[in-house]
């Protein structure tokens, strides 16, 4: 694996996962007073599946990238297209990501963080698709991440339909 792409990718990730922590507001009072669903995991879990989640994007998208520019690759010109997509996709993911985090935190409006966070999933769908035509392994590596950011739909939906009124809980 190149250290230049990994440098990347890990960067921005790191870069990600920092904008979405400083809207983040577990404690706050807005966020106790919303009603959840009981089958909500328990809070140490997000951070701890995010931390896996953004180091498998990282890894798995480097690998893919790489696999694109990789010695012998055939139809190395439209590899190499398709890794300047991935590139635009894996951005607009990350840049949906973060966002998810101000619209439900610091906007408090549940039901646009759900809306939001359907479309990342398709988002992240698309992403595992791209990575699994560079690099196939990678791409199965990164399914655990559409696979919660559909999980982070449905929960985000759960809390928006408990709190019709979101927004004027504080």
């Amino acid at each position: 694996m190149k250290l230049t792409t990994l440098v990347w990718t890990a960067g921005s990730t790191i870069v990600t996962a920092a904008a979405g922590s400083l809207a983040a507001d577990p404690d706050g009072y807005w966020y106790r007073r919303l009603h959840k669903p009981s089958w909500q995991p328990p809070p140490i879990a997000f951070p701890l599946v995010w931390t896996a989640l953004y180091a498998d994007l990282a890894a798995s998208s480097a690998v893919a990238l790489n696999s694109a520019f990789a010695p012998g690759s055939l139809g190395s010109k439209a590899r190499q297209k398709e890794a300047a997509a991935y590139r635009g996709a894996l951005a607009v993911n990350l840049v949906l990501n973060a966002s998810w985090s101000w619209l439900f935190w610091r906007a408090r409006r549940p039901w646009l963080a759900a809306a939001e966070c359907a479309v990342l999933t398709a988002s992240s769908a698309d992403l595992v698709r791209r990575t699994y035509n560079l690099n196939r392994s990678a791409g199965v590596s990164l399914a655990p991440y559409a696979l919660w950011c559909g999980f982070a739909t449905a929960l985000s939906t759960a809390i928006a339909n408990l709190n019709p009124r979101g927004r004027d809980l504080s």
